[in-house]
């Protein structure tokens, strides 16, 4: 049974998680013959103050 995590920063739509939970859901029925039924998908979604690249937190500005 495939568990998959998405994490990232910000927020997406209903309509982008969906057509992201379809995709992925697609693909490992494709190519690793796992059911579609037995897919998990979990979104993380976390605010840009708690990201931080090269040192520096993405709400901060340039």
């Amino acid at each position: 049974m495939p568990v998959v995590t998405i994490r990232l920063a910000g927020r997406l739509t209903r309509e982008q998680k969906r057509k992201v939970a379809e995709e992925i859901t697609a693909t490992l029925e494709r190519h690793a013959g796992k059911p579609a039924s037995y897919t998990y998908i979990a979104f993380e979604e976390l605010p840009d103050e708690n990201w931080a690249i090269a040192g520096k937190l993405l709400d901060e500005p340039d």
